[in-house]
């Protein structure tokens, strides 16, 4: 059986334009790249290539492929998809032949897949800018659960930095099991296991605001006009289990 050779990096995103830089100058094309912690199958040949001088790397590959090439690869990165560092690995390959004419030629496979992965992560990171529910602790902390579908705690907190400047916050994704601190200036993404949270306790003020939000939110409802159909489509049910005025609907 033929071996398949699999180019490995850490999982991050830098490494990642890193690794894909030298196989594009090599000429080198990949079967497949993944993250190092990857599970891998039998016929696996992995190969580990020593990146560096990632951040002028970085900066020159904006110079080449442009900010909106970079923010579309970025947001495919972000995604769950299995194959998505092949898929930007051919989508920069495609640009360097095609230019910024590829933004239109979705019968290519990579490009079609990147950009769709791509406004995906974006029209989630958007949602959830509205859906995330913030409240208040014991020592005046906001904090927030979420369990999206990608990764983007990252695209959110630069949101909240801005939206929630003055406040202390904490964002937990759950289902990464990673948190992003905020202390008034900058924000740090870290695992959960790393992190000691104190106790999670609401502020009598912040009961008292979620008992006027439901009430309000019950008495502006028109029950004649309820129409659940149409209300799961610009909500999700996925996103429901931390929205205070739906999650007893689950």
């Amino acid at each position: 059986m033929k071996k398949r050779y699999t180019y490995l990096y850490n999982g991050e995103f830098l490494p990642l334009l890193g690794l894909i830089d030298m196989l594009l100058k090599n000429h080198i094309v990949p079967q497949n790249i993944k993250p190092d912690t990857a599970d891998f199958d039998l016929f696996d040949e992995t190969v580990l290539l020593e990146v560096k001088n990632l951040d002028a790397t970085m900066q020159q590959m904006i110079k080449v492929f442009g900010k909106q090439v970079f923010t579309t690869i970025y947001y495919c990165f972000l995604s769950e998809h299995e194959y998505k560092e092949l898929l930007i690995y051919y989508f920069l390959a495609h640009y360097l032949t095609y230019g910024h004419d590829i933004y239109v030629m979705r019968n290519l496979t990579s490009v079609h897949e990147v950009l769709k992965i791509s406004q995906y992560v974006s029209r989630e990171n958007h949602k959830l800018k509205g859906f995330l529910r913030f409240k208040e602790l014991e020592n005046h902390v906001l904090y927030a659960e979420m369990a999206p579908v990608n990764n983007i705690i990252g695209l959110l907190s630069k949101h909240f930095k801005r939206r929630l400047s003055q406040e202390f916050w904490i964002i937990k994704d759950t289902k990464r099991q990673i948190i992003s601190v905020y202390d008034k200036k900058n924000f740090y993404i870290v695992n959960a296991d790393s992190f000691d949270l104190f106790p999670l306790n609401e502020s009598l003020e912040e009961r008292d605001y979620q008992k006027l939000w439901l009430r309000f939110y019950q008495t502006i409802g028109i029950k004649e006009r309820a129409n659940s159909r149409c209300r799961r489509n610009f909500m999700p049910k996925k996103y429901w289990q931390y929205i205070l005025e739906v999650k007893d609907e689950l």
